[in-house]
């Protein structure tokens, strides 16, 4: 097991690129414990990657075929540009590559990306429209997330790949429509928690739609709330508690 490396102090990051590399690592599996703790998984669909700090062409993600809640950090495998395999044994999903390799060469400020078939996100997809500003949580969104209006099918094509990164822009999040949704932030702590609230905020809105008429929150309080909420020492924060839980319950994930 390799030992925990702690938050740096104001959630900055780590000067000695082996050690950052070892800290994303471990919060990119604590991401992969938590979204099987919230059944975010959907047998082989649904991926998680985190740019690696010394080689930025390249990324860690989790191996095709593994249940996310069996994912430690020995098992993250790093995959190139082209989608070789450059470290680790185990095969990488070919969607994860097409829409990844994509969204990390279009944003160079991104660390990492989330995606998966969640059932609140599909649900809201299926419906091809945006979230709305409804509740103060649903607010880290506002006008910060967009819609991929398209759908043709698994996508293994980089060129897909493109097409929902132009959809998703400059924003912190994107709707694939009748997909799901995918998030992106500056830190793994950051991509991880906009999806869990992102998921949360579907469900939230799709409740809402079924007991009646939702009232907005004003445009200007939206947006003080998205500076707030949306920010992103915010998606940090929100990260650590669940981070600090999935250690101790589950300490092989450190393995």
């Amino acid at each position: 097991m390799s030992e925990l490396l702690p938050t740096p102090p104001g959630f900055g990051t780590y000067d000695d690129p082996e050690t950052e590399r070892l800290y994303r690592k471990q919060r990119l599996a604590a991401g992969f414990r938590l979204f099987a703790r919230f059944g975010f998984e959907e047998g082989v669909a649904g991926h998680i990657t985190a740019r690696d700090p010394e080689r930025p062409d390249t990324f860690w993600v989790n191996p095709f075929a593994m249940h996310f809640g069996h994912i430690s950090v020995s098992d993250l495998i790093q995959v190139d540009a082209t989608g070789e395999v450059i470290t680790g044994d185990q095969p990488v999903n070919r969607a994860a590559f097409a829409i990844h390799s994509q969204v990390h060469a279009a944003r160079p400020d991104v660390v990492a990306a989330a995606h998966s078939h969640s059932v609140h996100g599909k649900a809201l997809s299926a419906l091809g429209r945006l979230l709305e500003p409804i509740t103060q949580d649903v607010c880290a969104f506002y006008q910060d997330h967009a819609l991929f209006d398209d759908y043709t099918g698994v996508v293994v094509d980089t060129e897909e790949g493109k097409r929902i990164a132009h959809a998703l822009g400059d924003n912190k999040a994107v709707i694939l429509r009748n997909h799901g949704l995918l998030t992106v932030g500056g830190s793994v702590e950051e991509a991880v928690w906009w999806f869990i609230t992102m998921e949360r905020s579907c469900q939230a809105q799709l409740l809402a739609w079924a007991a009646g008429t939702t009232v907005h929150i004003d445009p200007e309080q939206a947006a003080i709330t998205h500076s707030q909420v949306g920010h992103p020492m915010a998606g940090k924060l929100n990260f650590k508690p669940l981070f600090d839980m999935i250690v101790r319950e589950e300490p092989d994930l450190l393995d």
